[in-house]
């Protein structure tokens, strides 16, 4: 009987990135390579630049990306780690949909399901979202959402792509 966490398989997060102050670019590839230390990174999407979405009208474009991350780390924890990544690189959370220095969101985490008050998986907006979407498709667009069971390919054929444009690689340090 396997007791010990550590000889546990790792679980396949995806996490979505997203800035629209400072440089977003240096930021994300900034981001992107922390989180090697947080898990093995399996995957990379492109960057997409996106308008925003909702939040105080004036506010410049994201850059947007997503990442396979293959961690040990529970959803609670990985959820915490990813918050201390958005302190690391100067976010304050004061308003919601504001402009953000780095933006993290836990997407999925296997195929948890939880309705915390903390932690909501998977997360409750994202297969409607194009930016969100796009770059997931980059990774994997076979990949389900676990309520529905909706691919990332399908739900990008009933989402509007509009304003979300590929805007480059990005490149993990």
């Amino acid at each position: 009987m396997n007791v010990d966490p550590a000889d546990d398989p790792p679980t396949d997060a995806f996490i979505a990135l997203g800035a629209n102050l400072g440089d977003p670019g240096a930021t994300l590839r900034w981001a992107a390579g922390q989180l090697g230390a947080l898990g093995e990174v399996a995957g990379v999407s492109r960057l997409y630049r996106t308008a925003p979405v909702g939040g105080p009208a004036g506010q410049p474009d994201y850059l947007n990306a997503a990442v396979h991350l293959r961690t040990g780390l529970t959803a609670p924890a990985l959820l915490a780690a990813l918050h201390a990544l958005e302190a690391q690189a100067g976010r304050q959370r004061r308003e919601r949909w504001e402009a953000r220095v780095l933006d993290l969101d836990l997407i999925l985490y296997g195929q948890e399901q939880s309705q915390g008050p903390e932690l909501l998986l998977p997360h409750p907006r994202a297969w409607e979202r194009a930016f969100v979407l796009a770059p997931l498709q980059d990774l994997n667009p076979d990949l389900r959402q676990p309520v529905t069971g909706e691919t990332v390919a399908q739900a990008l054929r009933r989402v509007p792509l509009a304003g979300v444009e590929v805007a480059g690689l990005l490149q993990v340090p």
